[in-house]
């Protein structure tokens, strides 16, 4: 609660309730499907997709796909996309963050009504959008609150797609010197076509040993020393035919 009032100066009253009612409207349409199950649905067909003629780019699946795809109609509708991804990032970010309001919003004995409350009163201290605050109090009222990370995380995919950019991700045991860099970044371009944006994002992992591995459009190209320290260590234990010598 220390975390609630020190938020609580910045309270704003909600504006326009006829648009806010529309858009809490459009995200339930959107997440209430009762005839297909959340672990198989493709969410490239989203309830509620038809009525707002809005295509979600990627089939994204369980949960966290349903929630991260009905707020992407919700906010190209909205013509906020942008807005929303920033605004759900550094929330998610912010509870990172905090100690304190990690386990808030994983305790589910915490009551409905003061989760709602408390969510509220954040997001009208941060000035988020009508759509990211209808958003995340839909999420507090089913409690879905603790996965909020990982549905920032599809969201953001859907946002890329939607801008046109193309994430790929580089594992390598030490960061890439800037050269090599910009010409991996030229290949993929080469490689995805100049009709999507490539964004290159480096990790670090000293486990794979030396090497690279490339991650993009759903692909996985795995050429770390590990890998193929690996391969070569099946290869040695297959049993010898002796007819074949």
């Amino acid at each position: 609660m220390a975390l609630c009032n020190r938020v609580r100066s910045g309270i704003a009253l909600f504006q326009n309730s006829a648009v806010i009612a529309s858009q809490r409207s459009t995200l339930q349409r959107s997440l209430v499907a009762p005839s297909i199950p959340l672990a198989s649905r493709n969410y490239a067909n989203v309830p509620g997709q038809k009525d707002n003629k809005v295509k979600v780019p990627l089939a994204l699946f369980g949960g966290s796909g349903n929630y991260a795809s009905a707020l992407y109609i919700a906010s190209v509708k909205a013509n906020a996309v942008e807005k929303v991804e920033s605004e759900l990032l550094q929330f998610a970010e912010a509870v990172k963050n905090s100690a304190k309001f990690s386990m808030f919003i994983k305790d589910l004995s915490v009551a409905k009504d003061v989760r709602v409350k408390t969510i509220q009163d954040i997001c009208a201290a941060a000035k988020f959008s009508n759509v990211t605050k209808n958003f995340l109090v839909i999420v507090a009222e089913n409690g879905r609150l603790k996965y909020l990370d990982t549905i920032a995380k599809r969201f953001a995919e859907l946002a890329m797609a939607y801008k046109g950019e193309v994430k790929a991700t580089v594992t390598t045991v030490v960061p890439l010197p800037p050269e090599e860099e910009k010409a991996l970044k030229e290949t993929l371009q080469e490689i995805i076509g100049s009709g999507a944006k490539v964004n290159l994002e480096q990790k670090i992992d000293p486990s794979i040993l030396g090497g690279l591995v490339l991650e993009f459009s759903q692909k996985v190209f795995d050429m770390s020393i590990k890998t193929r320290a690996q391969q070569m260590e099946r290869v040695l234990r297959e049993p010898i035919s002796v007819a074949n010598i």
